[in-house]
């Protein structure tokens, strides 16, 4: 508001006009009728009273000096709710209107530019909803800026936005406005400032923007736009901010951009630019961050990119770059964020890399492979800034420098996956202000220093799948601050120290693989917080300890430790009985002789032993009448929580959850949001079709005839905050391909989450497969349609950085055209946090598609494990089995079948039998070793998706181009 009020004070004019009393009640009349329509909870304009003659001394109102008539309502954050009332249309003489950060509601109201000296209008951060109506800029007088930011406005960008030639300042961003750009956008020849970002805009970009001599600022990010760059960009010569990111723009780089000398912002990531990048980057010397991530530029880093003297932040991340980092990059002496991970450069690190006071660099997902990890000179202020260093995943060698403890402002450290070896320099306790450590999957040896217990800050202790020996440190309690403690697969010995106990706010620990014994400290019941824990695989013994989470672990958290006792296992632990009742022998009687008492003794026994039965029965017995009434009072719960959407048909499901907690937002990307049968029926388990990891599916209706499936999350309990779901949920929204699950809408309360997809009758690819009533045998033709639009859909995922983390032939669906669609991508992006625990529970059902990564559960998981559970669907389509079964006395996995008869020339054998020999063996058998690279055990081994559709094409037979009909 700051900006936009600034506007004010520099275009303003000088106005004369008369003191008519009169007209000062009428500026007072105005504002009270305003007034009288709002809800003031916090009473911001208890000084607004009727009687006075005047309102220039009120709260947000600004007179003109000389006039005294109201030239500015400035009422921002003032926690105003209701509709904005036309009352304001008596104040004539107002020239700005700030009313941001409230909870407006209703419409634009189109008659406020009638206001002939408005020069501001500010409604940015309400609740407004519907169209910016097209009168609203047919009559917009004087008005220079205007801001409808962070709203729930949809429908077109009208066109008579064209005729506000006075406009400087535009600002539409972070609603669900969609449609393409008026053509006459670029005739707002003023326009300084264009922000349209975070919409469902489309189309391309109109040409004629080299008009715009005074643009200061473009921002269109997060929309969909396609298309190229249009070449005229270079006619902006005073543009300083340039942001296009995350569209789906393509082709190369205008070479008009070199243009753009006075540019100091440059954010094209999450596109798909391709080609190099262009050598005349260099020349926008007063460029200040650039950003090019997550395209698909290829080649060398240019030379030319060492003349950017004013650079601090360079993101040239998820692209396809190669050869080394140029020298002349050390010339970059501003630098303090670089980001080149997920690329193909090689070769060493230069020396002079780590003496340019960098406070971040990320250069993991690469393939550097010379030399070793640069040594850190403590004496060096170069290193003092340094807050993050992530070198994961290249293939690195040597130890760790004993001089890393220099490194004391180091926040993330992260080594993994890279071929380290040595000892942990004790150093490494120096660093206080660290907050993740990752040496993972390397070859680190020795023994866990003590001196760990220097780091305070410590909320993420990774050391897993390493040679590290020697006992855990008890000093290791002194680390207050760690979430996350993983040592596994190590050989670890000793007992696990009860100090671990102190951590009150662990959440996940994973001490298995190791060699450690004795018992499992009781104390640990204490860690309330715990959230996953693993102890497998191990020498541990003795009982387990009672309450706590040690009620709910499964039993794989300690499998592999055979002296362990307790109900969790299925082992009782020794227990001292009561001694049994010795008769005296002395005693008389007809039953008094040695057989007789020994006949006594066992049915003393038997008896107490039937009384300890008796009870664990009543015990597993009130168990199962407690977890019935626990189930029955969820489910009661989940009705009560899905009662504000089950509505009659009609209702207004567009009340804000902030007025009113029973309703939530309904929101449809495209269409009619309506029912044909009314809400009432649309979670009815009569119209259920389908049950998942993440949520039940059900088949409804909307007005005009479109069948939609909806799904409702089960996982309300993990679903991010409504700002972080509707965010995530509109970029899957975007994702539009022939080969994916068009996602149509969404619906949110705090307790019921919703997801509307386009509906395809013919059902999942599981069924079509494995369903035993299914009359229609699929051909080898349908088959290989059905594995190159998978690969197509899963690597136009991949290239907008989504990973779909459970892939399985239930997640895909076949259109009545046999093209197959990917559903249920993106899903784990509503989860607060990609922990493999909360994965491994939510795709479960995936068993024999998972990637053995998810076994290691801090491992990073990226799209090869996508590409893993691809080759299994491979297989299960080639050979029509699915990937594991269970026989008799055996259980068969098909990846391991398919491989020991590829092994043994027999690979023609695996062809599901049901084809007849209607298959051409020389696609066939390509594509059976395709799905085994796929599905190799080493994430490296496996190809990206992009080459699997090219690999695709290439197995397919020229002849065979002619598609059968199903």
């Amino acid at each position: 508001m700051q900006f936009g009020y600034f506007l004010f004070l520099l275009f303003a004019p000088i106005l004369v006009i008369s003191t008519d009393p009169a007209a000062f009640n009428d500026d007072v009349l105005g504002l009270i009728v305003f007034k009288e329509g709002l809800k003031d909870p916090k009473a911001m304009l208890s000084s607004w009273n009727e009687d006075d003659e005047t309102p220039c001394n009120w709260v947000g109102v600004k007179c003109d000096p000389t006039t005294r008539r109201v030239s500015a309502l400035v009422l921002d954050g003032f926690s105003l709710s209701g509709h904005i009332d036309r009352g304001l249309l008596r104040l004539q003489f107002l020239q700005v209107l700030s009313l941001s950060r409230n909870n407006f509601t209703g419409t634009i109201t189109p008659d406020l530019p009638r206001l002939w000296s408005l020069q501001l209008v500010d409604l940015s951060e309400n609740n407004l909803s519907g169209s910016i109506p097209q009168e609203f800029f047919q009559q917009c007088g004087s008005l220079r800026s205007v801001s409808f930011a962070r709203n729930n406005l949809s429908g077109k960008i009208p066109d008579s936005l064209s005729s506000c030639s006075m406009l400087a300042t535009v600002n539409f961003s972070h609603n669900q406005l969609s449609g393409e750009l008026p053509s006459g956008i670029w005739y707002l020849r003023g326009l300084q400032t264009l922000d349209l970002s975070n919409n469902l805009l489309e189309g391309e970009i109109p040409e004629g923007i080299e008009n715009q001599n005074d643009l200061r600022e473009l921002s269109l990010q997060e929309n969909r736009f396609i298309g190229r760059i249009p070449e005229g960009i270079g006619g902006c010569l005073l543009l300083k901010s340039l942001d296009f990111s995350d569209n789906f723009l393509s082709g190369r780089l205008p070479d008009s951009m070199q243009k753009l000398s006075s540019c100091t912002s440059l954010s094209l990531q999450g596109n798909s630019f391709t080609g190099g990048i262009p050598d005349w980057i260099g020349g926008l010397k007063n460029l200040e961050i650039l950003d090019l991530s997550a395209n698909s530029f290829s080649d060398w880093i240019p030379k030319s990119i060492g003349n950017l003297d004013s650079l601090n932040k360079l993101n040239l991340s998820r692209n396809q770059l190669t050869g080394n980092l140029p020298e002349s990059m050390s010339n970059c002496i501003k630098l303090l964020d670089i980001d080149m991970s997920h690329n193909k450069l090689s070769g060493h690190i230069p020396s002079w890399f780590f003496k340019m006071g960098l406070k971040s660099i990320s250069l993991s997902w690469n393939n550097f492979t010379k030399g070793n990890i640069p040594a850190l000179s403590s004496t060096s202020t170069s290193y003092f800034g340094l807050q993050v260093l992530d070198l994961s995943s290249n293939a690195f060698s040597g130890g760790l420098p004993s001089s890393i403890g220099g490194l004391s402002s180091l926040q993330v450290l992260n080594m993994s996956t890279n071929n380290i070896s040595g000892a942990i320099p004790v150093s490494i306790g120096e660093l206080k202000s660290l907050f993740i450590l990752d040496l993972s999957d390397n070859k680190i040896n020795g023994s866990i220093p003590s001196e760990i217990e220097g780091l305070i800050s410590l909320s993420e202790l990774r050391l897993q799948r390493n040679f590290l020996t020697g006992r855990i440190p008890t000093q290791i309690d002194k680390c207050s601050s760690l979430t996350s403690l993983n040592l596994s697969h190590n050989k670890l010995a000793g007992s696990i120290p009860s100090a671990i106990a102190n951590l009150h706010n662990l959440q996940h620990m994973d001490l298995s693989w190791n060699e450690l014994s004795g018992s499992l400290p009781k104390e640990l019941t204490n860690l309330s917080r715990l959230f996953s824990f693993n102890v497998s695989y191990n020498h541990l013994h003795g009982e387990l300890p009672v309450g706590g989470f040690f009620n709910t672990i499964p039993p794989s958290s300690v499998s592999a430790n055979p002296l362990l006792c307790g109900s969790i296992v299925n082992h009782s632990c020794p227990s001292v009985h009561p001694k049994p009742i010795v008769l005296n022998p002395n005693s008389s009687g007809s039953n008094s002789g040695p057989s007789s008492q020994n006949r006594r003794h066992k049915k003393v026994i038997l008896s107490i032993s039937a009384l300890i039965a008796i009870g664990a029965a009543a015990l597993i017995i009130t168990g199962v009448v407690a977890i019935t009434l626990l189930n029955m009072h969820a489910r009661h719960s989940m009705s009560r929580s899905a009662a504000p959407f089950a509505l009659s048909g009609g209702e207004d499901y567009s009340c804000s959850p902030q007025n009113d907690p029973n309703y939530g937002k309904l929101v449809m990307f495209t269409g009619d949001a309506e029912f044909a049968d009314g809400a009432h029926n649309l979670l009815n388990k009569d119209n259920e079709i389908g049950r998942g990891g993440f949520g039940v599916v059900y088949h409804t209706i909307l007005r005009d005839g479109r069948s939609v499936a909806i799904k409702k999350l089960t996982v309300s309990s993990l679903v991010k905050s409504q700002e972080d779901f509707e965010r995530e949920v509109k970029t899957l929204g975007k994702m539009r391909h022939q080969n994916l699950v068009a996602l149509e809408g969404y619906y949110w309360t705090s307790s019921l989450q919703l997801l509307i997809y386009e509906y395809l009758s013919r059902g999942s690819l599981h069924k079509l497969l494995h369903d035993e009533n299914k009359k229609a045998i699929l051909s080898w033709r349908q088959r290989f349609k059905i594995i190159l639009g998978m690969a197509k859909g899963l690597a136009h995922l991949h290239q907008m950085n989504i990973i779909h983390y459970n892939l399985k032939s239930t997640n895909v669906l076949i259109d009545c055209s046999g093209e197959p669609k990917i559903g249920d991508f993106g899903l784990v992006r509503l989860l607060p946090m990609l922990d493999h625990c909360v994965l491994s529970s939510k795709i479960q059902s995936a068993l024999g598609y998972m990637a053995p990564e998810f076994a290691c559960r801090t491992v990073k998981i990226t799209e090869k494990c996508d590409i893993y559970g691809f080759g299994i669907l491979v297989l299960e389509l080639v050979t029509g089995k699915r990937p594991v079964e269970y026989m008799e006395d055996d259980v068969v996995v098909l990846c391991d079948m398919v491989r020991g008869a590829l092994e043994e020339g027999k690979a023609d054998q695996c062809i599901d039998p049901r084809l007849l020999g209607n298959f051409a063996a020389e696609e066939a058998i390509p594509v059976i070793k395709l799905g085994l690279i796929c599905a190799s055990q080493v994430p490296s081994n496996r190809p990206d998706m992009a080459e699997v559709v090219n690999i695709l094409e290439l197995i397919q037979c020229p002849s065979e181009g002619q598609e059968e009909t199903e």
